[in-house]
């Protein structure tokens, strides 16, 4: 897969996915643009080459219509702050409107298209829709990590017309730190997985027990693995029908000689809310009606002893439901437990992020990757339909 520096850019017209899905006031302010500080590094080279550079990306969930709180518009005044010169904005990003804006672009100038979603082409993956835009631009980059798991126009219809293609600086380097983790990690390797559910994680967990040392899990999901041990977790949150396929999974890891951590006590509550009543008990004591919504300190305690000498760590998905300070604090010790590791430490994306960042441990983890569903689909061993794309047609 070639990058953007393979690329002959200079006085081309370069249109570049990016990922600006960032979140917003009510008056359309950003209240957290590091999507978009990401993405600088690829966007500066470019402009730096004398390209004209054309930004797009989606923001928010507007299927298919025009919805003046997702426009990109606040994203384009934002960003022309952030790199010192103007923004054109395209009020469309594709039609007249668009191709009138990419125009008027002189070398070493940037425009950004209005949000890709109010067309449904984008994630219809529509030929004419894919057509239109690549019309735009005589090179493309993805830079868009966290929507390369999608099979969308920008994302592979795009690709599959250009000739010149290849990967921005923000790709290429979530692409190196997760194959430095899982491909050829540094030994013992720890995966750490938590949140909701089994079945969005399945896949990942039946493919990293072949690479991993040893795996902790946590969070709601780890319920449905004790209850397929045999344990009574009360009202807890429990995917009954992947009971079976929870057992299998940890027979599997036996046999592999992968050591499996879960709870071995948990924060239990009355009720789903930040006021419940609260316990701290064993997994054999869950109240009978109560829930499981963290884990306990001799679980903390156990995982940081499972972690002590880890030299690669991947994180996906936290411990418990840490948006509530009753249920934050095994998460937040685990959260230290990885920042104060030397290992290499990589964090895959949303709530995993979103912990190291409320409890302040941003700066001491290796890596925190962009995109959560990506992620995970590198986790389950798959290839990435943006990646894909962007090899398709490349000489080795």
């Amino acid at each position: 897969m070639k990058t953007i520096r393979d690329l002959d850019i200079a006085g081309k017209r370069v249109l570049v996915r990016v990922d600006f899905n960032v979140p917003m006031d009510r008056q359309g302010g950003i209240t957290d643009d590091t999507r978009i500080r990401m993405a600088l590094p690829t966007i500066e080279y470019a402009l730096e080459q004398g390209a004209r550079v054309i930004l797009c990306s989606h923001l928010g969930r507007p299927k298919g219509q025009r919805v003046d709180e997702y426009s990109l518009a606040p994203v384009a005044a934002h960003l022309g702050r952030l790199v010192g010169r103007d923004v054109a904005f395209a009020p469309n990003c594709v039609g007249p409107e668009a191709e009138a804006v990419v125009r008027a672009m002189a070398d070493g100038e940037l425009a950004l298209l209005e949000n890709l979603r109010y067309h449904p082409g984008e994630q219809e993956n529509d030929p004419d829709f894919a057509r239109q835009l690549a019309a735009l631009a005589e090179v493309y980059v993805n830079d868009a990590f966290a929507v390369s798991h999608r099979a969308h126009a920008s994302v592979v219809g795009v690709p599959r017309l250009c000739a010149s293609k290849g990967a921005g600086f923000l790709l290429k380097k979530e692409l190196d730190y997760f194959h430095r983790s899982m491909d050829e990690p540094i030994r013992p390797l720890v995966a750490i997985v938590g949140g909701a559910k089994v079945s969005s994680k399945l896949g990942a967990l039946t493919n990293m027990l072949a690479k991993v040392d040893r795996m902790l899990i946590g969070g709601a999901m780890a319920n449905t693995f004790l209850k397929s041990q045999g344990y009574d977790v009360g009202a807890s949150r429990v995917e009954d029908e992947l009971l079976d396929e929870a057992g299998k999974l940890l027979a599997r890891a036996r046999e592999k000689g992968v050591k499996v951590y879960l709870p071995v006590d948990v924060i239990a509550a009355d009720g789903f809310a930040p006021d419940a009543v609260t316990k701290q008990v064993t997994i054999q004591d869950i109240p009978s009606g109560w829930m499981a919504l963290d884990i306990g300190p001799a679980s903390v305690i156990c995982f940081g002893e499972a972690l002590a000498d880890a030299k690669t760590i991947v994180w996906n998905g936290p411990m418990g439901a840490f948006e509530m300070d009753a249920f934050a604090r095994g998460t937040m010790a685990l959260a230290h437990t990885v920042g104060s590791s030397h290992a290499l430490s990589i964090t895959g994306g949303g709530d995993s992020n979103a912990a190291v960042n409320k409890f302040g441990e941003a700066e001491n983890i290796s890596y925190m990757s962009t995109g959560g569903g990506a992620f995970l689909m590198l986790m389950e061993g798959k290839e990435l339909p943006g990646v894909a794309a962007l090899e398709e047609g490349q000489e080795n």
